[in-house]
């Protein structure tokens, strides 16, 4: 089992903010000090699942009509690099596979910057949280229309498989309550639920080689300093996204408030990333860091 970080989507430059950690390794001393924003994605060699896709970035339509695939005022604001090789789908071939060995993708939420490549893979089986699932299925769900609106027609215009992962009521996932498996996948993987951003957002969770895990956080927070920063450190430049999806802004407090005693109280144990953070990404990306393959770094190293 391998897990590779892939940037499948670079975004507008953000400045670090001073006094901000270097994403969790104390501080930022020789850390460049303006990055590009990613689409961090993970792709997982497993022996019983084939390749396990965790979000997708944007993908190659979207990078070919870039306004009309993702809306041209979320095109302005977030200014993508726009580069194909940067896709999931190139990165999968970079590394030796087809696209249809990618067999399942697990997604933290049903955004545009986070489905973009599903239409890539289109005999995946894509899995979400049940309350996702449900937002975006049926008419009576609070939150469907909002929903629907952000799942763009342009990732769902081939009919994806979307499949509910089965919350399990019973466990636990370091002290988080209400964890799900997706169906039909035999590897150690979890959804966690990590509500607020959307209506049924969800972390997902995966156990390295070297057995320790680690935590996709999807949107959960977009900058470290918000789980490091004392206080609590907000990005200017990426609050303006956070605030315009959330759907329950009590959910997403408390999930913050989990996040940070996860990293205060399990740092040994758990590695806990954002979707969109260069910083995080760049760590995690560093060549000698076990678990990551060469191919899987020079991959996902472009547009950092």
């Amino acid at each position: 089992m391998r897990i590779h970080h892939l940037n499948c989507g670079s975004l507008r430059k953000i400045p670090l903010l001073g006094g901000s950690p270097a994403a969790g390794g104390g501080a930022a001393v020789g850390v460049p000090h303006e990055r590009a924003v990613v689409c961090h994605c993970l792709l997982i060699e497993t022996d019983s699942d084939g390749l396990v896709l965790v979000d997708t970035g944007l993908g190659t339509a979207d990078l070919r009509h870039p306004a009309r695939a993702l809306g041209a005022d979320w095109v302005e604001y977030a200014r993508p690099a726009l580069d194909p090789e940067e896709s999931a789908l190139r990165q999968v071939v970079r590394l030796g596979y087809a696209p249809r060995d990618v067999r399942h993708v697990v997604l933290t939420h049903l955004h545009r910057d986070h489905t973009g490549g599903l239409p890539d893979f289109p005999g995946a089986r894509v899995h979400v949280h049940p309350e996702e699932y449900r937002a975006v299925t049926d008419p009576t769900a609070v939150h469907h229309r909002h929903s629907l609106d952000l799942f763009v027609p342009g990732h769902r215009a081939h009919r994806p498989l979307l499949s509910p992962a089965t919350v399990d009521a019973d466990a636990q996932w370091f002290g988080i309550p209400g964890v799900a498996r997706p169906q039909g996948l035999r590897h150690e993987l979890l959804m966690v639920p990590l509500p607020g951003h959307s209506a049924g957002h969800a972390g997902v969770a995966v156990r390295g080689a070297d057995g320790r895990w680690l935590l996709h956080a999807g949107d959960a927070y977009m900058y470290h300093g918000e789980l490091d920063g004392t206080p609590p450190l907000t990005h200017p430049d990426l609050e303006p996204v956070q605030q315009g999806a959330l759907t329950d802004a009590g959910a997403g407090a408390a999930t913050l408030s989990r996040l940070r005693a996860l990293r205060r109280e399990h740092a040994a144990e758990v590695a806990v990333f954002s979707a969109h953070d260069p910083w995080e990404f760049a760590r995690l990306t560093a060549p000698e860091r076990a678990g990551v393959s060469p191919a899987g770094a020079r991959a996902a190293g472009r547009g950092r």
